[in-house]
């Protein structure tokens, strides 16, 4: 069981990795550097409502696994379309958006579908799932590594090729999803009352904010959602931007950003063993907090760093991201899990990518775009280097601010250290994590 979920993870982040990091850096050469924040900021809009639809059809009327199939398969048409349409001459930047968009907007909703399956599995299979599902976890991030690396390697960075990888390893993992254990529905009966817009929708899973702790989660996971995608979209573009400066040319890691930026992932797979026992011994709070921190050191060590003199302070900033990630998407998933009964877990974890890669995803990557483009996409700019280092102080400043906030607004009332055997069925109670 648990291969069969490594297997799934793998590909499910090799699809992402294929385009997430380098996507900027061939928008860049093509002449679209300004709009870069527009391109990731729709994943932030799809994961508005996406996740959500189809967290509540897994609930009631498909199962989640065929429901990760179907996603897989459309998303990878349209991916595979948008990487064939950009090699033509004369490519028209609105269709090339248009077919990315619609790409993402299936295939984002096969994150929170894809944990789904997993707990589901692990749960139907006795484990526990806080202590099974982060050591599958770590293969999504080994299969992003794989795929980043290959598309450097390629030479694709700066090609929509890009687009053709991801697309064809969407449509290899839409296959092997059918494989997958069957996870339950739960739909309506003949004598209960018809479904609701609101609740067809899913958005009765926003019911969890009557819980003042869950409330708290959910806003704050949205602040912490407006760092994620500023790297991905920045980070390439930035360093590439050195090999104008002739010190920095022949470096390699301006020669081989996506390389350089694939260290971030290879943290991530050592971060994501830390979890079970950092959640035991600190709790969610600390393990947030830390996370916010870990943001502020990421962005702030950018702003500092460069690929000759400076490449250690790149490095770090590479080293504390893996810490800034899984800290908070996969210890968040997990509180979620954890929080909700089976009734409602698709629906949940649906709107955790809602307020995490929906609202503060599209909110940071379209504010980040405002920043960027004032210090660095701008005709009076004579200094790109300065720009960008101003720009990543600038989103160093907001996390600290968040961070600070965070430590005086959540206040549990009691630590969040009793056993999980101890979680009501409708996870009314303080949990292990």
């Amino acid at each position: 069981m648990k291969l069969r979920l490594i297997i799934m993870n793998y590909l499910e982040f090799a699809v992402w990795g294929a385009y997430l990091t380098s996507m900027g850096a061939y928008l860049a050469e093509a002449g679209f550097g300004s709009i870069i924040g527009w391109f990731y900021s729709i994943q932030g809009v799809v994961s508005l409502f996406m996740p959500g639809i189809m967290g509540i059809v897994a609930d009631r009327w498909i199962p989640a696994q065929k429901l990760l199939s179907l996603c897989h398969l459309l998303a990878g048409l349209f991916m595979g379309a948008a990487g064939i349409y950009g090699m033509t001459s004369g490519c028209s930047i609105g269709m090339l958006f248009t077919l990315y968009a619609l790409s993402v907007a299936f295939y984002m909703p096969t994150l929170a579908l894809s944990n789904s399956v997993a707990f589901n599995a692990l749960t139907m299979s006795g484990y526990d799932t806080v202590k099974a599902f982060p050591p599958i976890r770590v293969f999504g991030t080994i299969g992003f590594i794989c795929t980043m690396i290959a598309v450097d390697l390629l030479g694709f960075q700066t090609s929509s090729r890009q687009f053709l990888v991801s697309g064809g390893l969407s449509l290899l993992l839409a296959a092997y999803s059918l494989t997958l254990p069957a996870s339950p529905v739960n739909g309506k009966t003949e004598g209960e009352a018809s479904t609701s817009l609101v609740q067809a929708l899913g958005i009765d899973s926003f019911r969890l904010f009557r819980k003042k702790k869950m409330a708290i989660f959910f806003i704050f996971s949205m602040f912490l959602g407006v760092s994620l995608q500023i790297t991905n979209g920045y980070a390439n573009p930035f360093i590439t931007s050195f090999k104008d400066v002739a010190e920095y040319a022949d470096t390699f890691g301006a020669q081989h950003a996506n390389i350089l930026i694939s260290l971030s992932q290879i943290s991530e797979t050592c971060c994501i063993l830390l979890i079970p026992f950092c959640l035991k011994k600190f709790g969610i709070k600390n393990v947030m907090m830390i996370a916010m921190l870990a943001w502020v050191l990421r962005f702030a060590l950018f702003g500092a760093g460069d690929p000759g003199s400076g490449l250690w302070m790149l490095v770090l900033s590479c080293i504390v991201y893996g810490v800034a990630f899984d800290f908070f998407n996969i210890s968040g998933a997990l509180f979620v899990d954890q929080n909700t009964d089976a009734e409602t877990r698709s629906s949940a974890q649906g709107l955790f990518m809602i307020m995490t890669n929906g609202l503060g995803a599209t909110i940071g990557t379209l504010s980040a775009q405002v920043v960027v483009n004032t210090f660095v996409f701008n005709e009076g700019v004579t200094d790109v280097i300065a720009g960008w280092r101003t720009s990543w102080y600038v989103f160093a400043g907001y996390s600290l601010a968040v961070l600070v906030l965070f430590a005086v607004i959540f206040r549990p009332k009691r630590p969040l250290t009793r056993p999980t055997d101890t979680l009501s069925p409708k996870g009314e109670g303080d949990v292990s994590i």
